[in-house]
């Protein structure tokens, strides 16, 4: 029961530090748009971009190291 409590407290953590490095990626996707994009728009795509490497590294490990899932 412990173990699932700690497991639950992760996913906000993983959260926070996810919008966190989003702050340094998003004004980067801004400044090399060369005012093409709005600031929402920036946010949109350093967070999609976030999410794909994220899901990426996630399936690559799942593929090396099935058995644990």
């Amino acid at each position: 029961m412990k173990l699932h409590s700690l497991r639950g407290k992760k996913l906000p953590t993983y959260l926070f530090l996810a919008l966190c490095f989003n702050l340094v990626i998003a004004p980067v996707v801004y400044a090399a748009s060369s005012n093409e994009l709005s600031r929402s728009q920036a946010w949109a795509i350093s967070l999609l971009g976030l999410g794909t490497a994220g899901l990426a590294a996630y399936l690559f490990f799942v593929m090396f190291a099935p058995e644990k899932f």
